[in-house]
């Protein structure tokens, strides 16, 4: 019988090869069936960006893009992204897509511990594409999806709409 420290063969027959695009990287990994996938981009691919904070889907600490679409990466699984792509914090900071959001928090002081930034970011970064005239309470309600404990949000709130107010001056010049 193997103890929990022990590697067996048994344990590892289980890995199934899936091919994703993590940051617009493409590679083919053996995960276990029951990998989350912020455990994969932590563990596996050493992408300590993303958070694992509650392990249920509610702190918003893991978020990551799939397919274009904001996911709580300890509610999918690891093969569940076979075949598909996957945008960490990581990768919008390579992009250089969020500097302005990165700075406007920054100014308005909207991360203090900095644990839950990287999922206010990936947050932030689809309101910003899918609701470009989003109101204060539009903002407010999108990003009550995430929690912090440090701020208060009013900060993150600020630091979001001031980023709104001035991607729609420079989209209207």
């Amino acid at each position: 019988m193997s103890t929990l420290n022990e590697t067996s063969d048994e344990l590892d027959t289980g890995a199934r090869p899936v091919t994703i695009t993590v940051n617009g990287h493409c590679g083919q990994h053996a995960v276990q069936p029951r990998t989350h996938l912020i455990d994969f981009l932590r563990e596996g691919l050493g992408l300590k960006g993303s958070h694992l904070g509650c392990e249920h889907g509610v702190c918003g600490a893991c978020t990551v893009r799939l397919d274009d679409t904001v996911v709580r990466g300890c509610l999918v699984l690891a093969v569940q992204a076979d075949g598909r792509r996957v945008e960490t914090i990581e990768g919008l900071t390579e992009r250089g897509s969020i500097r302005d959001l990165q700075q406007a928090f920054i100014r308005h002081n909207a991360l203090q511990c900095g644990f839950c930034t990287s999922g206010m970011l990936m947050a932030a970064s689809e309101l910003l594409e899918h609701k470009p005239n989003a109101s204060r309470e539009e903002v407010r309600e999108w990003m009550s999806g995430n929690y912090c404990r440090c701020t208060g949000y009013q900060a993150i709130v600020d630091a979001v709409c001031e980023v709104l107010a001035t991607r729609r001056q420079g989209a209207s010049a």
